[in-house]
């Protein structure tokens, strides 16, 4: 009698380290800065905001490390939400993810991919026929096994640390013309204003936090590597290792690309570019800056796009196997031992919704119910900690509760900032959740019948 084939523990701690770094390192560092600056007006607020995301990243990093190590299930976010309160609401999480969340984000990153590369190349394309056969091939590899989705995410992922390595070595070294990032002892300001060089009132403190929101998103993604924890080895012991190691490192790239950045352009060179990195690259190497950095930004892009497609399918792979979805989602190929249809469904979806085009206005709707489950997930560490489950004496939150519930306010507060922003789009976003209650029902009904 054959038995059911299994997902394969065959990555490691540098595995889920890189996997947690491409699920962070996108695009938006090479073109985030100047939206920061645009928002506060100082080096010292602008560089303030990068370190100051720095550390809800590595709080969050914090939080989901434990609850990695107490449930090293394969789904990340969906089974913890499962477990601490009820399959419905982890249904919905994946609902959303499958829907919009994850293959909205990937169809906007594949034609970014693709504009960079017909930039490059000078090709003629459409950029929905190159943003298609890139997420074929990337669909191909992770198809062929764990292992092979992984070495290539890592490749790509040591490329994109080599690309920010480039831009801040040529920004340090080969800009000769500065400006100041700390404040300088010869020049007058106002006894008020302090080393952030600007007085303190409500009103700054209203532009920090909407300098923060951008800061918040281009930190976001490191959660993507809880979905993979049925494939890594110890997982109790390398996933939260390769959590805190992987959002410590992209803290040190990003800072120093907003210093670099600021070091410069200065605060106002920042604000009037929207395009940073490549500014800073024509700077330092001319034309030949701007084609390097613009092939960086092509690798970073697909990097994160090989990224999802090796980590968010096990979500939907996890809602299968527990008779919430269709069965063929759970099924693992025999030899390759990947959930070979989970990973077609994402990539065929997501190329649907590049081919409409409509993957922009998609990203709109989906800002509030990212965060949303975001901040949720972080919460069941109460429930976890209170239930005793997977209790042990390894790894814990320091200073929970209070960083724990710090976290769950941030990440509720950019819910209420967006709500309160772009109320029509939070509101479509709710109904696309809310769309997901009926379908949820049809298959509990249908594995109860079952």
């Amino acid at each position: 009698m054959s038995t059911r084939p299994t997902l394969a523990r065959k990555l490691g701690l540098f595995d889920a380290s890189m996997i947690v770094m491409g699920g962070i390192v996108g695009s938006g560092i090479f073109m985030n800065p100047y939206v920061v600056a645009r928002a506060v007006h100082t080096p010292m607020l602008i560089l303030g905001a990068w370190i100051a995301g720095g550390f809800v990243a590595i709080g969050g990093a914090f939080i989901y490390a434990e609850l990695a190590a107490r449930l090293p299930d394969v789904g990340g976010q969906y089974a913890y939400i499962r477990e601490a309160y009820h399959p419905s609401v982890a249904f919905l999480y994946g609902w959303g993810l499958l829907l919009v969340t994850q293959t909205g984000g990937m169809a906007a990153v594949s034609i970014t991919f693709a504009k960079y590369m017909l930039v490059l190349t000078g090709a003629h394309w459409p950029d929905w026929i190159v943003a298609a056969v890139a997420l074929g091939i990337l669909t191909i590899i992770n198809c062929l096994g764990v292992k092979q989705g992984s070495a290539t995410q890592s490749l790509l992922m040591l490329l994109k640390i080599a690309a920010i390595a480039a831009l801040v070595f040529c920004g340090a070294f080969l800009v000769h013309t500065t400006f100041p990032v700390w404040p300088r002892p010869d020049v007058a300001r106002p006894p008020s204003a302090g080393i952030i060089g600007e007085p303190f009132s409500f009103g700054l403190l209203s532009s920090f936090g909407a300098a923060m929101i951008p800061v918040l998103f281009a930190y976001g993604g490191w959660q993507t590597s809880c979905f993979i924890a049925g494939e890594i080895r110890e997982p109790r012991k390398n996933l939260p290792r390769g959590l805190l190691i992987g959002v410590s490192g992209v803290i040190v790239l990003y800072v120093s690309v907003s210093y670099v950045c600021l070091r410069t352009l200065g605060a106002v060179g920042l604000a009037a570019t929207e395009t940073p990195a490549s500014t800073v690259m024509q700077l330092a190497l001319g034309t030949t800056g701007v084609k390097l950095i613009a092939l960086g930004i092509a690798i970073s892009t697909l990097g994160f796009l090989s990224q999802s497609i090796l980590t968010a399918p096990r979500v939907y792979f996890a809602m299968a196997e527990d008779g919430l979805f269709f069965r063929s989602v759970a099924r693992i190929h025999p030899r390759t031992r990947v959930p070979v249809v989970a990973i077609l469904l994402q990539s065929v979806w997501t190329i649907i919704i590049t081919l409409s085009g409509r993957y922009e206005q998609i990203l709109n709707y989906v800002v509030s119910m990212d965060f949303i489950f975001f901040g949720l997930s972080a919460t069941t560490l109460f429930v976890f900690r209170r239930r005793g489950i997977g209790d042990n004496n390894g790894y814990r939150v320091p200073g929970h509760p209070f960083t724990t519930a710090l976290f769950v306010a941030v990440c509720w507060l950019v819910v209420a900032n967006t709500i309160y922003r772009y109320p029509s789009n939070s509101l479509i976003g709710m109904a696309i959740l809310a769309a997901g209650v009926p379908v949820y029902f049809f298959w509990s009904r249908k594995r109860k019948a079952a």
